[in-house]
């Protein structure tokens, strides 16, 4: 069975994960990004384990079609997203390493004095 840090940590890296695969290529523009960033986190937000989520779209890679739009890509993200499971709390994020979307695990705590079972 995972401790309860392992279990914090799934959290975060797999919600990441669900975020960006559910997300990328959905049409986007510099109008529409915040409406975009806000229904992203309300979205993740809802799900169990999360404390907090925090979702920023590069408006500058946000070159229009001939439609007057773009796709999201993976590059525009940065993503904050806190878990806590029982006493540890996990800290990750997904944003632009040059031109790759890296996600990655920030921190990860546990409450003084539990086991984390």
């Amino acid at each position: 069975m995972a401790t309860e840090r392992e279990q914090a940590v799934f959290e975060a890296a797999i919600k990441l994960g669900a975020l960006y695969h559910q997300w990328v290529g959905t049409p986007v523009s510099p109008a529409t990004a915040a409406t975009l960033e806000s229904a992203i986190q309300e979205s993740v937000g809802l799900q169990p384990y999360v404390t907090g989520i925090t979702v920023s779209l590069d408006r500058s890679e946000m070159t229009g079609n001939i439609f007057g739009y773009s796709e999201l890509k993976g590059t525009m993200f940065t993503v904050d997203i806190r878990t806590k499971v029982g006493a540890a709390t996990c800290h990750a994020r997904l944003h632009r390493k040059g031109d790759y979307p890296l996600m990655e695990i920030v921190s990860c705590h546990e409450e003084p004095g539990h086991p984390g079972h």
